[in-house]
């Protein structure tokens, strides 16, 4: 890998009129015979380069531009099944205090990790499952005790950062992707912005965010504060869905015709990319993009670690997250043997019975409340019962399009069954629904049931069977429908 004054060595991606690269000795690269390999290649480019999260924009790269870094990585990433450690460092020595005041980051200098996940490539490189962990995780650091496992790379950098996920997951690392979150600025200004949608409003005053419920087109600098904040009820595992769904966005923006059909556009995403990561073995990877040539935004699945408490205590007074042992175990134990997420057990059939196991307290929970019939006034006094029974119930109820609901139904996104559970334990009579939504909504029918108020719990986060199947969900899934 080259050092500081070496960039210009390397190839520079830039456009022609014929959609050709050009490199920085003159000579031309042949493009990709067709959009669709363009878009083959350029998959792994767009689904693990979101700044926060991961970025390996490899398209027409070599070895000498992206950075390395050591991570104690001692053998060559394997040709089969593969996991890669991502981390995301906030690194500002090199911003300028106008940059630092834009941004809302502070004057601290030096490295802190951001976001850590865990990307899992199938032994046919056909299929990615994503698996974030939760900064506040409560954990063991090799050689330091407990700590939150964020905590890794500050006490040993990234050798340490691969040690206590190995250790927590069970999961060899095989790759190493280090992030320079703010980067992703760069990134998603490259690609003309990204599209979020928001269940709740959003006024976090330390990244100077201010949404309202709803959809959004986001720079990188708004989009940036969208992966960051930790302003709402959920707080990191919000956050966690929240760059969950900005990966999802960016890769669709990367793969979408506007891209591909755009040199310029193309280019500066490719380079933009590049400038943002380190890896461990620095190999360039551009192997890797040539095996995964066939993967899709349906074969990039997201799943989240189960968690048997969201609200511990630590010896230092800090509030960290456990994980659920037994069913995180089985979790990484299905990752490292190479099952398909998508094919889990048969999940039980929800129930809307109040004896329904709810592991997410109503207060930390957001419904969206409407009425489905020509009840005057029903999605008020539903709205005023599930607020008295703990629930956030943001703005004002609406009302469907048909007004013939005979049963009250809760919909609830790909991702929020656990929080779908604890409203139906409310709701008592309810159907629960599983639907193409981001959130929690309540649909009022004929049978004006009773909201029921939900009896406290001395422990916050009750613990989930260790059989449950992992919540999982694809990137195409997770992508954020413009409503009409």
């Amino acid at each position: 890998m080259g050092g500081p004054g070496e960039e210009d060595a390397g190839v520079h991606v830039g456009g022609d009129a014929y959609g050709g690269v050009r490199l920085a000795s003159g000579r031309k690269r042949k493009p990709p015979r067709s959009a669709k390999a363009r878009r083959r290649n350029l998959l792994i480019a767009g689904a693990l380069s979101t700044a926060v999260l991961v970025g390996t924009g490899v398209v027409w790269a070599t070895p000498r531009q992206i950075a390395g870094v050591d991570a104690g990585i001692t053998e060559s990433a394997p040709t089969s099944a593969m996991n890669i450690l991502l981390v995301g460092v906030d690194k500002r020595d090199n911003l300028t205090r106008r940059q630092q005041n834009q941004l809302k980051l502070g004057r601290e200098s030096g490295e802190r990790t951001d976001t850590m996940m865990v990307i899992h490539l199938s032994a046919d490189h056909r299929k990615v499952t994503v698996v974030s962990l939760p900064r506040d995780t409560w954990t063991e650091i090799p050689g330091k005790g407990q700590h939150k496992i964020n905590s890794a790379y500050q006490f040993g950098g990234a050798p340490l950062a691969v040690k206590a996920v190995q250790q927590a997951t069970g999961l060899k690392i095989h790759r190493y992707i280090e992030v320079n979150v703010l980067g992703f600025i760069d990134v998603v200004d490259s690609l003309g912005g990204v599209t979020v949608c928001t269940p709740v409003p959003i006024n976090d005053p330390k990244t100077g965010l201010n949404l309202v419920a709803g959809t959004h087109e986001l720079a990188g600098t708004q989009a940036l504060g969208y992966a960051r904040t930790r302003a709402t009820v959920r707080s990191d595992l919000d956050r966690i869905d929240r760059q969950q769904q900005v990966i999802s966005a960016l890769l669709n923006k990367a793969l979408s015709a506007g891209t591909l059909g755009n040199p310029a556009r193309l280019a500066a995403f490719v380079n933009s990319t590049l400038r943002t990561i380190k890896i461990d073995p620095d190999d360039g990877l551009l192997g890797l993009a040539t095996q995964m040539r066939d993967v899709s935004l349906d074969d990039v699945r997201f799943a989240s670690v189960p968690l048997a408490n969201i609200d511990f205590k630590t010896p230092t007074g800090e509030s960290a997250v456990l994980w659920e042992k037994d069913a995180a175990k089985e979790l990484f134990r299905r990752i490292a043997a190479d099952e398909d997420l998508a094919k889990p057990t048969p999940k039980p059939t929800p129930s809307a019975s109040p004896s329904a196991t709810t592991t997410i307290p109503p207060e930390r929970i957001s419904v969206k409340v409407l009425n489905g019939t020509l009840i005057t006034g029903l999605g008020a006094r539903t709205k005023t019962a599930l607020k008295e029974s703990g629930f956030l119930v943001p703005g004002e109820p609406g009302n469907t399009t048909k007004k013939d609901y005979k049963k009250t139904i809760i919909r609830y996104g790909p991702d929020r069954l656990d929080s779908a559970r604890t409203v139906a334990a409310a709701i008592p009579g309810a159907e629960l629904r599983e639907a193409d939504i981001p959130g929690i909504e309540v649909v009022i029918g004929a049978d004006q049931p009773k909201i029921k108020k939900l009896k406290p719990s001395g422990d916050p986060s009750p613990k989930p069977s260790s059989s449950a199947t992992p919540t999982t969900k694809t990137a195409s899934q997770n992508i954020c429908r413009k409503q009409a």
